[in-house]
């Protein structure tokens, strides 16, 4: 029986618990995606889900409550003047998560952890992510123009004078290339059987 068992342990000290729950809370906020094993995004969802509550309110006493929990200021902030205006109308269930497959490793149930958007908040971010594709595509086409026009005419380096240039197909002796002195080292014969 499960009598007042109301969590996951997840084979960790309180402490420990605590100190993972809190930088899965964080990343998903910053991320609004992250991949862990099922056992874990069930128990990062309660408090996620928690931590939207407070931000939903929106007062002084949740943004400090919520301050105890989630690690960074600006994961703060965007939590609640981002994420919470998401779900005015909503009354909880602001995550999912979806089971992807076992990991490599250990076998473990893999799943991501996601948070809820509504369908014109996927589109709105395909079309951000079609543009900033565009942008860097532009501006790496521009910069592959601007290295060609830099890049110096191989019929002006023949104007150089004939001293600087080595000439085609000669090779360096060994004596310039070593620096030693004009002597090649003896080689020892090769021994033949036994």
């Amino acid at each position: 029986m499960r009598h007042r068992k109301d969590h996951r342990k997840l084979s960790r000290t309180h402490q420990h618990r605590r100190a993972l729950l809190r930088n899965l809370v964080t990343a998903l906020f910053q991320y609004e995606r992250i991949e862990t094993s099922v056992a874990k995004a069930k128990e990062a969802r309660r408090l996620a889900e928690r931590m939207i509550t407070f931000a939903k309110r929106g007062d002084v006493a949740a943004r400090r409550h919520v301050s105890t929990f989630v690690f960074k200021p600006e994961i703060v902030a965007k939590l609640f003047e981002t994420i919470a205006p998401w779900y005015e109308g909503r009354n909880g269930g602001y995550t999912r998560v979806i089971r992807i497959g076992r990991r490599l490793g250990d076998a473990a149930e893999t799943a991501y952890l996601e948070l809820v958007k509504s369908t014109e908040q996927k589109e709105q971010e395909r079309q951000d992510r079609i543009a900033a594709a565009e942008a860097k595509a532009l501006a790496e086409s521009g910069a592959k123009a601007a290295a060609k026009k830099a890049k110096p005419d191989p019929d002006d380096a023949d104007d150089a004078p004939a001293e600087s240039k080595p000439k085609r197909g000669a090779k360096k002796s060994r004596a310039a290339s070593t620096g030693g002195g004009g002597a090649k080292p003896k080689r020892m014969p090769r021994k033949v059987g036994g």
